[in-house]
């Protein structure tokens, strides 16, 4: 480090000198890189690493110049730290609304359906549908309702006039059973 104070820095980068901006980034870079290195968790990052994130909190920090009061050397460092210490939060919290990444298997078979599976899914499918038509209307949009719309008992109960959830939940339980053999009485013998 220099002589200049960070203090006398600031107030020069504040009035647009570029050096005295570069001259701050500089000395305090390599000070934050070995203070924040292995604080943000693997798992947490993605693209980024320890050096993204010092230059990324930097830039903003120093984008809020104007508002930054410094009292004494040590308060500038302090407020970048914190600023870092709030990134790793915000990654923290960022990774954690979205799934773990995961390497795929290139051996692994695919989720595709195979010609076979396809037609088997098919005509159950086709005994489905024909099963449904020929269930009561009650039966069919209890079934709809539960399975296809994913309606809650309680949903369910106010659709179609039922007293409670515990009717609605019974009036599918019933229909399913009918569907079920209709399903069955459909299915090709072997």
């Amino acid at each position: 480090m220099d002589d200049e104070s960070s203090k006398a820095l600031l107030l020069k980068a504040r009035a647009g000198d570029s050096a005295a901006l570069e001259q701050l980034l500089d000395r305090y870079r390599a000070s934050l890189r070995r203070w924040a290195h292995g604080r943000l968790p693997r798992w947490a990052r993605d693209m980024s690493d320890t050096e993204d994130l010092i230059q990324e909190t930097l830039a903003q920090t120093f984008k809020q110049l104007p508002r930054i009061e410094l009292n004494d050397e040590d308060a500038l460092h302090g407020y970048l730290r914190q600023a870092i210490l709030n990134r790793i939060r915000n990654e923290l919290r960022r990774a954690s609304r979205h799934p773990l990444r995961a390497e795929l298997d290139p051996e692994a078979p695919g989720a595709s359906a195979s010609p076979l599976e396809a037609a088997i899914g098919a005509q159950r499918l086709e005994r489905y549908e024909r099963g449904l038509a020929s269930l009561s209307v009650s039966d069919r949009e209890a079934i709809i309702g539960r399975l296809e719309l994913g309606l809650t008992f309680q949903e369910l109960a106010g659709a179609m006039r039922k007293p409670t959830a515990n009717a609605a939940r019974v009036a599918v339980t019933r229909a399913l059973v009918r569907l079920i053999q209709l399903m069955a009485e459909a299915r090709p013998r072997e």
